[in-house]
């Protein structure tokens, strides 16, 4: 006697399981441009390597003899899988099932992402597309019962994976409640601009409990988003978010407990660009492309911008430097002039953290010209979210290098150095405690009052003071390590990452950050 009838209903309720909502409802999917949840996995990962949790999980429907007929599968599907021959969790809900609300199975699915996770210490990609629970319940039937009060808090392993491991999340499609909340608890996310919103609430809750009518999309679109920082970047469609992921996973180690992989580079680390000469132009009124910059000095093609619609005035993103995955930070002098407004504040706080928990070493191009100043900036408390970036950095334990491309001034001008770090200036450099234009109209506001022609003697003095504020004099102190040829900064930078490789090891494991602003 064998057990042939019982594995036989094994296999036939894993192929129950593959049928997701029914035809019509993956028919219905994919009218409107979207991939159900598992196409999203295998064009994730590399093909055939998925190892499904839970496959069978789900309610079962039997008729009046007791002969299973049917199986309503779990509506998130949960797995490892690999990218690029790593190992990964992917998950994510199935829409075809009640529109992505969790069934009971759903939820312990997506609950157990997270554990599953940090227990195995691998990175995590959620690829969302539903909302949170239902007034009918988990079983559609009723509200269920809440959880016992020693339950352990659902949100907890959310936290600790965010602590240990890289998480990357996608908006698909309409993502609300839950998946919403754990879409943002991401290190990188990502949303697509032809199918998905993100909503704390749909258009129907909104209308009845505010009054205001609106579409999902203006509500929660992507024009609205990718500006205020709720997901760091747009792309235009399921498979350019796809791509994106899998671009930001290439950058991360596993986990904190590892170095992130270093990749061959054919880009020559003494490789100089002979416009960096060029680039800040002699007008100090003038802006200029800080990503070229970017682009001259990383390895070619290697940097991945993140957040680009919010915080405009920094530029955060990955790069590498003779295949080694590093954090760049710099200002955009042609937004604000490169100021630190409230959301370049919190912008550079989080990409520090970022940098911080996975060992990154910091690469900053300093071209600031000190907090926004004005009323706007007086009541989206700037100096408050400013010292948190400002501390913020002070409390990073890896190593940085500092290039002071142009201006540098005030007490935001302090995030970006770190504890330590290694400093280098370019001959357009400039430092002080204010830019020159501010501190004229300052300190010698009775004198230019009375002087003659009024706008000759400011213009007289903004000169003077800046010839103080050059590089060379601070060089000649030690305030910096170095004075360069803007064109050598590739290789310098080189030689400053082979230095401080032998550090990184140290460096693994939790991060620690006491209380800021």
């Amino acid at each position: 006697m064998t057990w042939k009838t019982e594995t036989d209903e094994i296999e036939r309720r894993r192929e129950l399981a593959l049928n997701q909502g029914g035809e019509a409802a993956i028919a219905k999917q994919h009218s409107q441009n979207r991939l159900t949840i598992r196409e999203r996995i295998e064009k994730l990962i590399d093909p055939g390597s998925l190892e499904e949790v839970g496959p069978a999980a789900g309610t079962p429907v039997y008729d009046e003899n007791g002969v299973l007929t049917g199986l309503d599968p779990a509506n998130f599907v949960l797995g490892f899988g690999k990218v690029g021959g790593r190992r990964i969790v992917v998950g994510g809900e199935d829409f075809t099932l009640r529109g992505g609300s969790p069934s009971a199975a759903g939820l312990r699915k997506s609950v157990y992402a997270e554990e599953l996770a940090v227990q195995y210490r691998l990175p995590l990609v959620r690829l969302h597309e539903g909302s949170g629970g239902s007034v009918g319940g988990t079983g559609g039937k009723g509200p269920s019962l809440p959880g016992p009060v020693n339950a352990p808090a659902r949100f907890r392993s959310v936290a600790q994976a965010l602590g240990t491991v890289p998480v990357a999340s996608a908006a698909l499609g309409a993502v609300a409640g839950l998946p919403a909340g754990r879409l943002v608890a991401s290190h990188f996310s990502v949303m697509s601009k032809s199918t998905a919103q993100i909503l704390t609430a749909g258009p129907a809750v909104v209308a009845r409990a505010m009054g205001e009518q609106k579409t999902k999309d203006e509500l929660g679109g992507w024009k609205v988003h990718t500006k205020n920082g709720t997901v760091d970047n747009g792309a235009e469609d399921e498979a350019s978010c796809i791509a994106e992921i899998r671009r930001f996973l290439s950058y991360m180690p596993d986990n904190i407990y590892q170095l992130a992989p270093v990749i061959n580079c054919d880009d020559p680390v003494d490789r100089c660009d002979e416009h960096l000469i060029e680039v800040v132009p002699r007008n100090r009124r003038q802006a200029f492309d800080m990503r070229s910059i970017i682009a001259s000095v990383v390895d070619r093609e290697s940097f991945f911008e993140m957040g680009r619609g919010y915080g405009r005035s920094q530029i955060t993103g990955l790069a590498r430097l003779n295949g080694q995955t590093v954090g760049v930070w710099a200002n955009d002098g042609k937004f604000l002039a490169g100021s630190m407004t409230a959301d370049g504040a919190h912008k550079a706080r989080r990409f520090m953290e970022l940098c911080e928990t996975f060992s990154f070493p910091i690469v900053s191009l300093v071209d600031e010209p000190g907090f926004m100043i004005g009323s706007q900036a007086e009541r989206e408390a700037t100096i408050r979210h400013g010292a948190s970036a400002v501390l913020t950095a002070a409390l990073t334990t890896v190593p940085w290098v500092s290039v002071m491309i142009r201006r540098s001034f005030g007490v935001a001008q302090a995030a970006h150095y770190g504890p330590d770090g290694y400093v280098i200036a370019w001959p357009s450099a400039e430092s002080g405690p204010l830019p020159v234009e501010g501190g004229v109209a300052v300190a010698f506001r009775r004198e230019i009052e009375a002087a003659p022609d009024p706008d000759a003697r400011r213009r007289e003095l903004e000169e003077q003071l800046a010839a103080k504020q050059s590089p060379f004099p601070r060089a000649e102190a030690l305030g910096v390590h170095d004075l360069i040829d803007p064109r050598q900064t590739r290789p310098e930078l080189c030689r400053w990452l082979d230095r401080v490789q032998p550090l990184l090891p140290s460096l693994l494991g939790p991060t620690a950050f006491s209380i800021r602003p």
